[in-house]
């Protein structure tokens, strides 16, 4: 974008720079740079240049003049220049050069200088960004070729952008020149200052011919990124710092950016009663709003103090008699060093902005997050191509119903510097996920209708509630990357908890949950070691004494053979086939033995209780002599059955 971003904070200190006969060319032009005059600059750094002078300081105000003006092709082979000169550079210049080289498409050497970036600059977000998404291109692939886009057939041969919804009426800023012979020029550009435009969106998504908005709204200076009420009858818009035929400058004397509100007159047929909001500061700038889904918040992009970078999204209440709550800073998750501006909030209240300091595909790049119940943001992913490319990208704005919008870039082939494009999204953003699974009995594999269940997130806050459906069914909305825990609860059942990660892909992630009854039916013929969950009675080798830990396993026979003092057990024990044949009869008939001893120790009577060893006779799996077997099949075969002979 070339005009009327942020005034940021990248004006360099004024240097001396050597040489005879081009100093004063070099100091002339310094002083059209440091007045944000970057063409006038620009054309006379370039002459001296391209006269073989060299300089770092010229290189870097050289590169820089055109990095601002987000002409970053040009920026690149300044900066290019300037490396080449000296390769020791602040990080600063790592980072820039590394956003020319992707606006060429050179992301691997880009990815080299962000590498060095992040070696120089430390703790850096933009650097730490970078670390931790070095794949950022196959994250930005999976999201990419969502939407058709084209010209929105309304631009000119300069600067368009920055549009909104008004009813039927998309409203966007523009420097073309409608006025008389009088032609204001903003130096920054060498354009006229750019003002609204207001243009019909018809039935067949084409656009009207662009009127001018009122002479109460457009002045002689900068307007632009306007945003409306849903009634329509309210709009805050961006301005320079001008009200009543008063202009207002900071310390360098520079005319900073202001918001603004207006309201509709009773005819509804003009804009009035134009006040500035009470955020704003003749030190620093304000600009570019957008409104919260029921209207009670703010959002904007600023510089005023508290910002983590060159302009950071910020946030303000905006109270029911009309007064507005301090500004507040929507902090390092959306935040950077860089540039974050152009806030939309769609009617799915999802946020979306513009970044120079995310990982991208060069330029602003267009981002988006869920805004989250409790006001916090989730993942942030880059919209991805065509919407982004290697120039600058921003201003974005869908209608979520019809999934058409339109976004604002300085890209080749456009018809002006800046140009409004219109879209239409294919599908939505690349990561969709939902949870589901199924709810089962443990011992049955029956389904299980009408289970609670219970979504938490990992740190175990309760998210949502549900019920299972008659066919044990469950769905929960989730987002992609986190980490859940299900909770299933139901009467005569064990609660049981399961924790999953949901992919980073599109889809459905499955977690299917079986419940374990705490009633669990019983007859003849029952093995009670199944009923009660009881593994393996372990012994230790070549022994028949109960172990410790096989006596809590026995405590729960005993539980329940005392419950039911006419029950009559048959203990049965076997091994695997490892030892002989006679060997293993003989071990697994003492441990079998050993039980029944432990059972009448504790108060069972010997007659209620048979047992039988059956060493390697009655193998559950194919494991028997020569055979290849993991430990956990040989386990299989090791186990102890307690089976219910009568009961009564």
């Amino acid at each position: 974008m070339k005009i009327n971003t942020l005034i940021y904070s990248l004006l360099l200190s004024l240097m001396v720079l050597q040489g005879h006969g081009q100093k004063a060319k070099v100091a002339s032009a310094d002083k059209q740079y440091d007045r944000y005059a970057y063409v006038d600059a620009i054309t006379t750094y370039e002459r001296v240049a391209q006269k073989g002078y060299k300089d770092e300081k010229m290189f870097q105000k050289l590169g820089n003049a055109y990095y601002f003006n987000a002409e970053l092709e040009k920026a690149g082979k300044w900066y290019g220049e300037l490396f080449a000169m000296n390769q020791d550079q602040e990080a600063e210049y790592y980072y820039r050069y590394s956003q020319c080289l992707k606006a060429v498409g050179d992301y691997a050497q880009a990815d080299k200088m962000l590498a060095a970036f992040n070696t120089k600059s430390g703790n850096d977000k933009r650097a730490q960004l970078y670390s931790n998404h070095k794949n950022y291109l196959e994250e930005i692939k999976a999201n990419s070729g969502r939407f058709n886009i084209a010209d929105a057939g309304i631009n000119s041969e300069f600067s368009d952008y920055g549009s909104s919804f008004s009813g039927n009426k998309l409203v966007f800023a523009s420097a073309r020149d409608t006025g008389g012979v009088s032609k204001k020029v903003f130096k920054w550009t060498n354009q006229s200052f750019t003002n609204l435009y207001s243009s019909e969106v018809k039935k067949d998504g084409t656009l009207g011919q662009p009127e001018r908005l009122s002479k109460k709204i457009n002045s002689k200076f900068h307007e632009s990124t306007p945003v409306f009420t849903q009634d329509g009858k309210t709009m805050y818009f961006t301005r320079n710092n001008y009200l009543e035929g008063k202009k207002g400058k900071d310390s360098k004397r520079i005319t900073l950016l202001k918001l603004y509100k207006a309201t509709l007159n009773k005819e509804g047929d003009n804009w009035e009663d134009v006040v500035a909001l009470p955020f704003n500061s003749e030190n620093y700038s304000v600009a570019h709003p957008a409104l919260s889904l029921d209207e009670k918040t703010l959002y904007f992009a600023s510089d005023m103090p508290g910002t983590l970078g060159q302009s950071d999204l910020f946030k303000a209440t905006i109270n029911q008699d009309g007064s507005y709550g301090t500004p507040d800073n929507l902090g390092a998750t959306i935040n950077t060093e860089g540039r974050e501006t152009f806030p939309f909030i769609s009617d799915e209240n999802e946020l979306y902005f513009a970044s120079d300091a995310r990982p991208g595909l060069g330029g602003l790049d267009i981002y988006v997050t869920k805004i989250a119940n409790d006001n916090n943001f989730a993942d942030i992913q880059n919209v991805g191509a065509p919407v982004n490319g290697t120039a600058d990208d921003f201003a974005f704005l869908i209608d979520s119903k019809s999934k058409n919008g339109f976004f604002t870039s300085n890209r080749t082939g456009g018809k002006g510097f800046d140009d409004i494009y219109k879209f239409t999204q294919t599908r939505k953003l690349a990561c969709e996920q939902s949870l589901t699974g199924i709810i089962t009995n443990k011992e049955t594999a029956k389904i299980l209708p009408n289970t609670k269940l219970s979504l938490f997130d990992e740190k175990f806050q309760l998210l949502k509630q549900g019920i299972s459906d008659d066919n044990g069914h469950y769905n929960f909305e989730v987002l992609c990357g986190k980490t859940y825990f299900v909770r299933a609860e139901k009467q005569d059942y064990e609660t049981k908890e399961g924790t999953t990660t949901i992919a980073k892909a599109s889809g459905k992630s499955e977690l299917n949950l079986a419940l374990e009854q705490r009633i669990k039916p019983i007859g003849v013929g029952a093995d009670l070691a199944k009923t009660l969950g009881i593994p393996m009675i372990y012994f230790d080798l070549d022994k028949s004494f109960i172990r410790k830990d096989a006596a809590f396993e026995l405590e729960k026979v005993l539980a329940v053979m005392q419950e039911y003092p006419k029950m009559k057990i048959d203990v049965r024990s076997h091994t695997d086939c490892r030892q002989t044949a006679q060997y293993n009869e003989a071990l697994s008939d003492g441990r079998a033995k050993s039980t029944m001893v432990w059972l009448v120790k504790n108060g069972i009577k010997a007659s209620r209780l048979t047992t039988k060893g059956y060493g390697e006779t009655q193998l559950v799996n194919k494991c028997s002599d020569g055979m290849q077997c993991t430990e956990e099949q040989h386990q299989a075969n090791r186990r102890s059955e307690f089976i219910i002979v009568s009961m009564e």
